[in-house]
């Protein structure tokens, strides 16, 4: 199934308003988060990972560190097609198998696999390997294949904003993409190939929404912050999609509401 396909859109549940960027909020706005935040992340890494999968806790102990990062946006995507070896993963859901399978087509891939770590979008390597990811991120960043637009995070008492900068002369189309997951926890493993293993997992998708569309110029959404309030922590992602529907690179990203313990 496309992104475009999977991705609903969130009009009555969130109530979106897209405004101008110019725009300003009828009251003030104060930070999400008491820590200072970058508009422009170091980049986006989302791990594709199974509680079934004996490779994985290695790249979901390194994921933890990168949870930690104010400069990095970490999602972790539990995927279910490992589950037949005996153990149902707990925070496995259909569409995160969708996601991977979704990369899989737009790198031209031939197979999916676990811990496979995407990084902006753009490019794939082991989920497990410190130097591989790292190395990626810096690559991108100092080729200007990292974050490109800003995104900044505000709230008031009742609504979130999301203000997506200019491209100037970069890209000119995206999804604004929401992405809600859980809190910290930890999760014993019953049987299958980490049996007996008590393992804690951070930052694990559970939803996934489109919101909006973005042309490029600066542009402000508007969330309610009862439907944040929901959900363990969320994040935002300016996602361009092919014209296949397949997902494309990250242009920015932020965290509306991050966990930071268990």
């Amino acid at each position: 199934m496309a992104i475009q396909g999977r991705l609903r859109l969130a009009a009555l549940a969130l109530a979106l308003t897209a405004l101008a960027g110019a725009a300003l909020a009828a009251e003030p706005a104060k930070a999400v988060t008491s820590k200072p935040q970058t508009d422009k992340p170091l980049g986006v890494i989302e791990l594709f990972t199974s509680q079934g999968c004996s490779s994985c806790p290695p790249a979901d102990e390194f994921f933890a560190e990168l949870a930690g990062k104010d400069d990095i946006i970490a999602l972790a995507y539990h995927v279910n097609y490992w589950d037949y070896l005996g153990w149902q993963d707990t925070l496995s859901t259909k569409e995160n198998t969708e996601r991977q399978y979704d990369y899989m087509r737009a790198f031209g891939s031939r197979s999916v696999y676990t811990p496979q770590a995407v990084i902006n979008g753009r490019s794939h390597v082991n989920g497990a390997s410190r130097k591989d990811v790292d190395g990626a991120l810096a690559r991108m960043d100092r080729t200007g294949e990292g974050m490109r637009v800003g995104i900044k995070v505000s709230r008031t008492s009742d609504r979130v904003m999301i203000d997506a900068g200019d491209a100037g002369n970069g890209p000119s189309d995206a999804h604004v993409v929401i992405v809600y997951f859980d809190p910290p926890q930890t999760v014993k493993i019953g049987q299958g190939e980490n049996s007996g293993r008590s393992l804690t997992y951070w930052n694990a998708v559970s939803d996934i929404q489109t919101a909006g569309m973005w042309h490029g110029k600066a542009q402000r959404y508007e969330l309610p912050m009862t439907e944040i309030a929901k959900k363990g922590g969320c994040a935002v992602l300016l996602q361009s999609v092919g014209k296949d529907g397949m997902p494309g690179p990250i242009l920015g990203a932020a965290f509306i509401r991050k966990p930071d313990r268990l």
